[in-house]
């Protein structure tokens, strides 16, 4: 009879933990992130600005477009645009090139922090549209602080 109920009870347990599993993973969308991963100042005065997008999502996104008002040491520098039209991996990351004429008063501030050896801050705020698979496109705010630094050895790099 004790063996019966053993069984029994271990039977259930086994499928009530069969049951919890076949759930499936959680399918959980969160907001990205862009920052700036590397900025170049050209010969000509232009910058490439090589921008980080950061999926957080547990699920993979399809990045479409970045409008984005780039600030770099309170100086607006004008407004970045992209349409990377790239998919990112869950909880992964990505960057694109993004070729930007800047403002001179931004141009000033990122020529004087090179040349000084110095960091740099600058904020991002706009907007990033994302597409979860099988579902339609969402616009996300974006608003980021973050500094840059020279990179020594490398010419009118700061990362």
């Amino acid at each position: 009879m004790n063996l019966r109920i053993v069984r029994s009870a271990l039977w259930l347990g086994a499928l009530a933990l069969l049951a919890a599993c076949s759930s499936g993973p959680v399918r959980r969308i969160s907001p990205p992130a862009a920052s700036i991963q590397q900025l170049t100042v050209n010969a000509d005065g232009s910058w490439k600005v090589d921008l980080r997008l950061q999926n957080y999502s547990s699920i993979p996104m399809r990045f479409d477009n970045a409008k984005l008002a780039l600030t770099v040491a309170d100086q607006p520098a004008g407004e970045l645009q992209a349409s990377p039209a790239i998919s990112i991996g869950p909880e992964s990351a990505d960057v694109v090139s993004v070729a930007f004429a800047p403002a001179l008063a931004a141009k000033l501030a990122v020529a004087d922090a090179l040349a000084g050896r110095r960091t740099v801050g600058y904020t991002l705020k706009g907007t990033m549209s994302a597409v979860p698979e099988d579902a339609k496109s969402r616009s996300f705010d974006v608003d980021s602080r973050n500094t840059l630094s020279p990179m020594p050895g490398l010419q009118g790099v700061l990362r």
